[in-house]
Protein backbone atom coordinates (compact mmCIF):
# COMPACT_ATOMS: atom_id res chain seq x y z
CA UNK A 1 0.00 0.00 0.00
CA UNK A 2 1.81 3.23 -0.98
CA UNK A 3 0.50 5.56 0.88
CA UNK A 4 3.97 8.15 0.13
CA UNK A 5 7.54 8.00 0.16
CA UNK A 6 8.11 9.36 3.89
CA UNK A 7 8.18 7.41 6.60
CA UNK A 8 8.20 3.90 4.49
CA UNK A 9 10.29 2.46 6.88
CA UNK A 10 9.54 1.80 10.83
CA UNK A 11 11.88 0.22 13.46
CA UNK A 12 10.81 -2.22 16.04
CA UNK A 13 10.20 -1.64 19.07
CA UNK A 14 10.42 -3.03 22.28
CA UNK A 15 7.05 -3.36 24.34
CA UNK A 16 6.33 -4.52 27.80
CA UNK A 17 8.57 -7.52 29.01
CA UNK A 18 8.61 -9.45 26.26
CA UNK A 19 6.47 -8.54 23.23
CA UNK A 20 7.67 -6.02 20.62
CA UNK A 21 5.56 -3.24 18.36
CA UNK A 22 5.96 -1.39 15.24
CA UNK A 23 4.41 2.51 15.41
CA UNK A 24 1.79 3.58 12.44
CA UNK A 25 2.30 6.31 10.14
CA UNK A 26 0.15 8.98 11.15
CA UNK A 27 -1.04 9.74 8.00
CA UNK A 28 -2.49 6.77 7.62
CA UNK A 29 -4.09 6.66 11.30
CA UNK A 30 -5.42 9.51 10.65
CA UNK A 31 -7.30 8.68 7.43
CA UNK A 32 -8.83 5.46 8.85
CA UNK A 33 -9.87 7.44 12.11
CA UNK A 34 -8.27 5.69 14.28
CA UNK A 35 -7.93 6.60 17.56
CA UNK A 36 -5.40 5.03 21.00
CA UNK A 37 -7.71 1.58 22.51
CA UNK A 38 -8.99 0.94 18.29
CA UNK A 39 -8.94 -2.94 17.05
CA UNK A 40 -6.82 -3.36 14.38
CA UNK A 41 -7.53 -6.67 11.69
CA UNK A 42 -4.49 -8.29 9.91
CA UNK A 43 -4.37 -10.50 7.13
CA UNK A 44 -0.80 -12.72 6.72
CA UNK A 45 0.24 -13.13 2.93
CA UNK A 46 2.20 -16.13 1.79
CA UNK A 47 5.26 -14.44 1.24
CA UNK A 48 5.15 -13.03 5.13
CA UNK A 49 4.10 -9.98 4.17
CA UNK A 50 1.08 -8.10 6.64
CA UNK A 51 -1.96 -6.44 6.21
CA UNK A 52 -3.74 -4.43 7.99
CA UNK A 53 -7.14 -2.36 8.32
CA UNK A 54 -9.57 -0.84 11.20
CA UNK A 55 -11.57 -3.73 12.78
CA UNK A 56 -15.22 -3.01 11.91
CA UNK A 57 -17.30 -1.41 14.37
CA UNK A 58 -19.38 -2.72 17.03
CA UNK A 59 -22.59 -3.36 16.02
CA UNK A 60 -22.42 -2.12 12.44
CA UNK A 61 -24.13 -4.47 10.09
CA UNK A 62 -21.68 -6.31 7.45
CA UNK A 63 -22.71 -6.91 3.89
CA UNK A 64 -23.27 -10.66 4.68
CA UNK A 65 -26.05 -9.79 6.73
CA UNK A 66 -29.26 -10.25 4.42
CA UNK A 67 -30.64 -7.58 3.21
CA UNK A 68 -34.50 -7.38 4.34
CA UNK A 69 -37.08 -6.30 2.01
CA UNK A 70 -40.24 -5.89 3.51
CA UNK A 71 -43.83 -4.04 2.57
CA UNK A 72 -47.47 -4.67 3.09
CA UNK A 73 -47.54 -5.21 -0.79
CA UNK A 74 -45.89 -4.95 -3.77
CA UNK A 75 -47.85 -3.43 -6.41
CA UNK A 76 -45.08 -1.00 -8.60
CA UNK A 77 -43.44 -3.33 -11.27
CA UNK A 78 -40.15 -2.60 -11.74
CA UNK A 79 -39.10 -1.90 -7.49
CA UNK A 80 -37.91 -5.17 -6.32
CA UNK A 81 -35.99 -5.95 -9.29
CA UNK A 82 -34.46 -2.73 -8.37
CA UNK A 83 -33.92 -3.14 -5.07
CA UNK A 84 -32.20 -6.55 -5.73
CA UNK A 85 -30.03 -5.30 -7.74
CA UNK A 86 -28.82 -2.53 -5.45
CA UNK A 87 -28.48 -5.05 -2.90
CA UNK A 88 -26.66 -7.03 -4.69
CA UNK A 89 -24.36 -4.35 -6.11
CA UNK A 90 -23.07 -3.03 -2.58
CA UNK A 91 -21.99 -6.19 -1.69
CA UNK A 92 -25.51 -8.23 0.11
CA UNK A 93 -25.22 -11.92 -0.34
CA UNK A 94 -29.07 -13.12 1.19
CA UNK A 95 -31.72 -10.80 -0.02
CA UNK A 96 -35.19 -11.92 1.66
CA UNK A 97 -38.61 -10.35 0.22
CA UNK A 98 -41.08 -10.39 2.64
CA UNK A 99 -44.84 -9.52 2.09
CA UNK A 100 -47.73 -9.17 4.65
CA UNK A 101 -50.15 -10.59 1.87
CA UNK A 102 -49.27 -13.00 -1.33
CA UNK A 103 -46.61 -11.76 -3.72
CA UNK A 104 -48.38 -11.69 -6.80
CA UNK A 105 -47.15 -14.01 -9.81
CA UNK A 106 -45.80 -10.76 -12.14
CA UNK A 107 -43.76 -9.63 -8.74
CA UNK A 108 -42.59 -13.18 -8.43
CA UNK A 109 -41.44 -13.52 -12.15
CA UNK A 110 -39.61 -10.15 -11.56
CA UNK A 111 -37.78 -11.58 -8.74
CA UNK A 112 -36.85 -14.72 -10.63
CA UNK A 113 -35.63 -12.51 -13.80
CA UNK A 114 -33.48 -10.09 -11.53
CA UNK A 115 -31.68 -13.46 -10.08
CA UNK A 116 -31.17 -14.89 -14.10
CA UNK A 117 -29.29 -11.40 -14.41
CA UNK A 118 -27.15 -11.18 -11.71
CA UNK A 119 -23.72 -13.87 -11.50
CA UNK A 120 -24.11 -16.47 -8.89
CA UNK A 121 -27.79 -15.96 -7.29
CA UNK A 122 -30.75 -18.26 -7.37
CA UNK A 123 -33.46 -18.41 -5.44
CA UNK A 124 -33.01 -20.43 -2.65
CA UNK A 125 -36.59 -20.26 -0.81
CA UNK A 126 -40.09 -19.72 -2.15
CA UNK A 127 -43.26 -19.37 -0.16
CA UNK A 128 -46.35 -17.26 -0.78
CA UNK A 129 -45.55 -13.70 1.41
CA UNK A 130 -41.75 -14.84 1.69
CA UNK A 131 -38.78 -15.71 -1.41
CA UNK A 132 -34.83 -15.32 -0.57
CA UNK A 133 -32.16 -15.17 -3.19
CA UNK A 134 -28.62 -16.31 -2.54
CA UNK A 135 -25.71 -15.21 -3.42
CA UNK A 136 -22.74 -18.12 -4.08
CA UNK A 137 -20.20 -16.62 -5.76
CA UNK A 138 -16.58 -15.79 -4.11
CA UNK A 139 -15.74 -12.75 -4.83
CA UNK A 140 -11.58 -13.39 -4.64
CA UNK A 141 -12.27 -15.30 -7.91
CA UNK A 142 -13.14 -12.23 -9.92
CA UNK A 143 -10.08 -10.19 -10.86
CA UNK A 144 -11.17 -6.45 -11.84
CA UNK A 145 -8.88 -6.88 -14.82
CA UNK A 146 -10.71 -10.25 -16.20
CA UNK A 147 -13.87 -8.53 -15.33
CA UNK A 148 -12.55 -5.60 -17.58
CA UNK A 149 -11.81 -7.91 -20.67
CA UNK A 150 -14.91 -9.94 -20.27
CA UNK A 151 -16.66 -6.39 -20.82
CA UNK A 152 -14.10 -5.61 -23.91
CA UNK A 153 -14.98 -8.78 -25.18
CA UNK A 154 -18.68 -8.06 -25.10
CA UNK A 155 -18.19 -4.57 -26.61
CA UNK A 156 -16.52 -6.13 -29.18
CA UNK A 157 -19.35 -8.35 -29.81
CA UNK A 158 -21.78 -5.27 -30.00
CA UNK A 159 -19.37 -3.81 -32.79
CA UNK A 160 -19.14 -7.05 -34.96
CA UNK A 161 -22.95 -7.54 -34.75
CA UNK A 162 -23.33 -4.00 -36.33
CA UNK A 163 -20.88 -4.77 -38.73
CA UNK A 164 -22.92 -7.40 -40.03
CA UNK A 165 -26.49 -5.52 -39.95
CA UNK A 166 -24.76 -3.33 -42.21
CA UNK A 167 -24.80 -6.24 -44.45
CA UNK A 168 -28.19 -7.88 -43.99
CA UNK A 169 -31.82 -7.19 -44.02
CA UNK A 170 -32.98 -9.98 -41.67
CA UNK A 171 -33.10 -9.40 -37.55
CA UNK A 172 -30.70 -9.01 -34.98
CA UNK A 173 -31.03 -12.01 -32.62
CA UNK A 174 -28.04 -11.32 -30.13
CA UNK A 175 -28.64 -7.74 -29.37
CA UNK A 176 -30.79 -8.64 -26.24
CA UNK A 177 -28.28 -11.57 -25.15
CA UNK A 178 -25.51 -9.04 -25.41
CA UNK A 179 -27.49 -6.35 -23.34
CA UNK A 180 -27.59 -8.64 -20.84
CA UNK A 181 -24.46 -10.46 -20.45
CA UNK A 182 -23.20 -6.85 -20.31
CA UNK A 183 -25.42 -5.75 -17.54
CA UNK A 184 -24.64 -8.92 -15.66
CA UNK A 185 -20.69 -8.28 -15.96
CA UNK A 186 -21.00 -4.49 -14.82
CA UNK A 187 -23.50 -5.38 -11.84
CA UNK A 188 -20.29 -7.81 -10.48
CA UNK A 189 -17.77 -5.24 -11.41
CA UNK A 190 -19.59 -2.89 -9.19
CA UNK A 191 -20.59 -5.11 -6.40
CA UNK A 192 -16.85 -5.81 -6.50
CA UNK A 193 -15.49 -2.40 -6.36
CA UNK A 194 -17.55 -2.01 -2.97
CA UNK A 195 -16.47 -5.11 -1.39
CA UNK A 196 -12.63 -4.14 -2.25
CA UNK A 197 -13.93 -0.85 -0.76
CA UNK A 198 -14.63 -2.71 2.90
CA UNK A 199 -11.74 -5.05 2.55
CA UNK A 200 -8.39 -4.11 1.62
CA UNK A 201 -7.15 -7.46 1.40
CA UNK A 202 -10.05 -8.57 -0.93
CA UNK A 203 -8.67 -5.40 -2.73
CA UNK A 204 -5.41 -6.81 -3.18
CA UNK A 205 -6.66 -10.20 -4.39
CA UNK A 206 -8.88 -8.84 -7.03
CA UNK A 207 -5.79 -6.63 -9.12
CA UNK A 208 -6.04 -3.18 -6.56
CA UNK A 209 -2.86 -3.56 -4.81
CA UNK A 210 -3.35 0.51 -3.29
CA UNK A 211 -6.91 1.41 -2.24
CA UNK A 212 -6.62 4.65 -3.52
CA UNK A 213 -7.25 3.27 -7.03
CA UNK A 214 -10.43 1.86 -6.66
CA UNK A 215 -11.61 5.83 -7.67
CA UNK A 216 -10.10 4.38 -11.14
CA UNK A 217 -11.90 1.43 -11.15
CA UNK A 218 -15.16 3.50 -10.91
CA UNK A 219 -14.42 5.89 -13.40
CA UNK A 220 -13.24 2.84 -15.48
CA UNK A 221 -16.46 0.91 -14.99
CA UNK A 222 -19.00 3.74 -15.48
CA UNK A 223 -17.16 4.58 -18.82
CA UNK A 224 -17.29 0.73 -19.76
CA UNK A 225 -21.75 1.32 -18.56
CA UNK A 226 -21.71 4.33 -20.63
CA UNK A 227 -19.98 2.50 -24.10
CA UNK A 228 -21.75 -0.37 -23.35
CA UNK A 229 -25.26 1.35 -23.88
CA UNK A 230 -23.67 3.85 -26.77
CA UNK A 231 -22.89 0.55 -28.67
CA UNK A 232 -26.25 -1.14 -27.92
CA UNK A 233 -27.67 1.58 -29.27
CA UNK A 234 -25.89 1.40 -32.75
CA UNK A 235 -26.99 -1.54 -33.00
CA UNK A 236 -30.60 -1.12 -32.35
CA UNK A 237 -30.39 1.55 -34.88
CA UNK A 238 -28.78 -0.59 -37.54
CA UNK A 239 -31.37 -3.28 -36.73
CA UNK A 240 -34.33 -1.04 -37.26
CA UNK A 241 -32.84 0.83 -40.43
CA UNK A 242 -33.51 -0.78 -44.18
CA UNK A 243 -32.44 2.01 -46.15
CA UNK A 244 -28.60 2.28 -46.64
CA UNK A 245 -27.04 4.63 -49.17
CA UNK A 246 -24.33 3.20 -49.89
CA UNK A 247 -21.18 5.71 -49.48
CA UNK A 248 -22.51 6.38 -45.65
CA UNK A 249 -22.95 3.21 -44.81
CA UNK A 250 -19.10 2.66 -45.66
CA UNK A 251 -18.22 5.65 -43.71
CA UNK A 252 -19.83 4.65 -40.48
CA UNK A 253 -18.21 0.61 -41.27
CA UNK A 254 -14.86 2.72 -40.98
CA UNK A 255 -15.94 4.38 -37.96
CA UNK A 256 -16.90 1.10 -36.16
CA UNK A 257 -14.02 -0.81 -36.84
CA UNK A 258 -11.73 2.45 -35.41
CA UNK A 259 -14.05 2.06 -31.89
CA UNK A 260 -12.72 -1.77 -32.19
CA UNK A 261 -9.25 -0.89 -32.80
CA UNK A 262 -9.60 1.86 -30.08
CA UNK A 263 -11.41 -0.24 -27.45
CA UNK A 264 -8.42 -2.58 -28.07
CA UNK A 265 -5.80 -0.43 -27.25
CA UNK A 266 -7.27 1.07 -24.68
CA UNK A 267 -8.11 -1.56 -22.70
CA UNK A 268 -4.89 -3.56 -23.18
CA UNK A 269 -2.85 -0.36 -22.03
CA UNK A 270 -5.20 -0.51 -18.50
CA UNK A 271 -4.56 -3.53 -17.95
CA UNK A 272 -0.51 -3.48 -18.58
CA UNK A 273 0.29 -0.09 -18.06
CA UNK A 274 2.90 1.62 -20.64
CA UNK A 275 3.12 4.86 -20.63
CA UNK A 276 4.02 5.08 -24.42
CA UNK A 277 1.34 2.83 -25.55
CA UNK A 278 -1.04 4.73 -23.30
CA UNK A 279 -0.02 8.46 -24.98
CA UNK A 280 -0.79 6.27 -28.52
CA UNK A 281 -4.35 5.17 -27.36
CA UNK A 282 -4.94 8.30 -26.46
CA UNK A 283 -3.84 9.84 -29.60
CA UNK A 284 -6.08 6.87 -31.81
CA UNK A 285 -9.17 7.71 -29.81
CA UNK A 286 -8.88 11.61 -30.30
CA UNK A 287 -8.82 10.88 -34.13
CA UNK A 288 -11.29 8.65 -33.73
CA UNK A 289 -13.57 11.33 -32.17
CA UNK A 290 -12.49 13.72 -35.11
CA UNK A 291 -13.06 11.75 -37.82
CA UNK A 292 -16.50 10.23 -36.68
CA UNK A 293 -17.84 14.28 -36.05
CA UNK A 294 -16.57 14.53 -40.20
CA UNK A 295 -18.38 11.81 -41.04
CA UNK A 296 -21.77 12.81 -39.08
CA UNK A 297 -21.18 16.38 -40.86
CA UNK A 298 -20.94 14.81 -44.45
CA UNK A 299 -24.18 12.99 -43.63
CA UNK A 300 -27.38 13.89 -45.77
CA UNK A 301 -31.08 13.55 -45.37
CA UNK A 302 -31.08 9.78 -46.68
CA UNK A 303 -28.80 8.82 -44.08
CA UNK A 304 -30.36 10.70 -41.45
CA UNK A 305 -33.59 8.62 -41.69
CA UNK A 306 -32.32 5.60 -42.19
CA UNK A 307 -30.59 5.68 -38.36
CA UNK A 308 -26.76 5.93 -39.90
CA UNK A 309 -26.25 9.63 -39.13
CA UNK A 310 -27.58 9.01 -35.44
CA UNK A 311 -25.29 5.54 -35.27
CA UNK A 312 -22.26 7.69 -36.39
CA UNK A 313 -22.76 10.38 -33.60
CA UNK A 314 -23.10 7.35 -31.30
CA UNK A 315 -19.73 6.79 -32.66
CA UNK A 316 -18.57 9.93 -31.67
CA UNK A 317 -19.64 9.71 -28.26
CA UNK A 318 -18.05 6.38 -28.10
CA UNK A 319 -15.12 7.91 -28.41
CA UNK A 320 -15.22 10.82 -25.97
CA UNK A 321 -15.57 7.24 -23.36
CA UNK A 322 -12.69 5.51 -24.91
CA UNK A 323 -10.83 8.98 -24.63
CA UNK A 324 -11.78 8.96 -20.62
CA UNK A 325 -10.30 5.37 -20.28
CA UNK A 326 -7.20 6.53 -22.18
CA UNK A 327 -6.66 9.34 -19.70
CA UNK A 328 -6.79 6.77 -16.60
CA UNK A 329 -4.23 4.51 -18.48
CA UNK A 330 -2.23 7.53 -18.75
CA UNK A 331 -2.74 8.27 -15.18
CA UNK A 332 -2.15 4.63 -14.62
CA UNK A 333 1.05 4.43 -15.80
CA UNK A 334 2.64 8.17 -14.59
CA UNK A 335 1.97 6.61 -11.22
CA UNK A 336 4.02 4.24 -11.89
CA UNK A 337 7.02 5.75 -12.43
CA UNK A 338 8.91 3.75 -14.43
CA UNK A 339 9.35 5.04 -17.57
CA UNK A 340 9.28 8.17 -19.93
CA UNK A 341 8.78 9.51 -23.18
CA UNK A 342 10.30 12.17 -25.29
CA UNK A 343 7.51 14.35 -26.50
CA UNK A 344 8.72 15.95 -30.03
CA UNK A 345 8.81 19.81 -30.36
CA UNK A 346 5.99 21.03 -32.73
Amino acid sequence: MAWGVPSRERRVLKAGHSSIAVTLPKPWAEAMNLRPGDLIVFDQNDDGALYLRPAPAAGVVGASAPYLVQAQSFDTPGVLERLVLGAYRVGHDAIEIRSETPIPPERIEELLKAARRLIGVSVVAQEPTRIVLQNFIDPSKYGLPQLVQRMKMILIAFLEESEMLLDRRARSKRIASLDEESERVLALLVRQLFLASRDWSLARRIGCPDPRQLLEWRVVVHSLQELGHLLSEIAVLLDASRERPAGDTAALRARLADVKDGLKSVVDTLIRPSLGEACDAYAQVAALGSSARESADRMGVTARRAGLHAATVATQRSAACLSTLAEVAVDRAVSLGNETIVVAPA
